[in-house]
């Protein structure tokens, strides 16, 4: 059985499977899904996309042997609560990942504000979150899309790509899928619809590298450059620049030389 033979993942049990073999992107499928009325929560797994996209709109390169889902799920609280979850994402994207390592290799993984996950300094992952509601909502939908480059990955990125192939590691999507998704199930439960956000916020920082590191981040012309110092309480980056210290809530992040 080769890594792209089409198996059925198990999923923790209430969690239901779509399964295709291609798609434009699974996060744009789970909020058709979830404009229909599907209550979730349901996983959207596809063999290729079409138009797999990243943060702000980018292309995400969709390579057949790689792991593409989203999760869509309904959840009791606002749309500000449920913004943790781009933390929470980070979190299950860096926990699967150093599951399906068969080496030593949990140390050289790095996460990256928010959600993007870095092995040996060359991104692996990264993930998409979708918030559907209205803020004045007081329930809210979510679709959480996820990127492994386990087969493949792209060249020329501004950030380096890898994969897990490149490290002799032959992992299938559904295997990584079903890890994936019983460890989505653990940390959403962890994570309680916000109730405990203060330990996911340790659990975040755990998993980022000590702070002094030099950043500079992106958002559209501005450009702030500086060393990480951790997270706000509301999970926001802390930049300290020679102006002093600055709260960062949305933008690219990179590693200066």
């Amino acid at each position: 059985m080769n890594r792209f033979t089409r198996t059925t993942p198990k999923l923790p049990a209430g969690y239901r499977l779509v399964q295709l073999d291609t798609v434009d992107s699974t996060n744009a499928e789970a909020k058709r899904r979830a404009d229909m009325g599907e209550p979730g929560p349901l996983w959207i797994w596809s063999a290729r996309q079409s138009k797999g996209r990243g943060r702000a709109g980018r292309q995400w390169t969709s390579q057949v042997g790689n792991l593409f889902a989203s999760l869509l799920v309904r959840l009791d609280c606002p749309l500000q609560t449920a913004s943790q979850l781009a933390l929470v994402a980070g979190i299950i994207t860096y926990e699967t990942i150093s599951k399906l390592i068969a080496y030593e290799g949990r140390s050289k993984l790095l996460l990256k504000w928010p959600n993007d996950i870095l092995l040996n300094e060359e991104k692996i992952a990264g993930m998409l979150l979708e918030n559907l509601g209205s803020p004045d909502d007081r329930r809210s939908v979510v679709v959480i899309g996820t990127g492994i480059n386990l087969a493949s990955h792209p060249e020329n990125l501004p950030v380096p790509a890898v994969s897990l192939d490149a490290y002799g590691l032959a992992v299938p999507p559904a295997e990584a899928l079903e890890v994936l998704a019983a460890t989505t199930h653990e940390w959403l439960n962890r994570w309680d619809e916000g109730t405990a956000f203060p330990s996911i916020r340790r659990a975040w920082l755990d998993r980022a590298g000590p702070k002094g590191r030099k950043l500079v981040v992106r958002l559209g012309d501005t450009q702030i450059e500086g060393s990480y110092a951790g997270l706000d309480l509301d999970g926001a980056l802390r930049i300290e620049t020679d102006s002093g210290a600055r709260t960062v809530a949305a933008g690219d992040v990179f590693f200066a030389a």
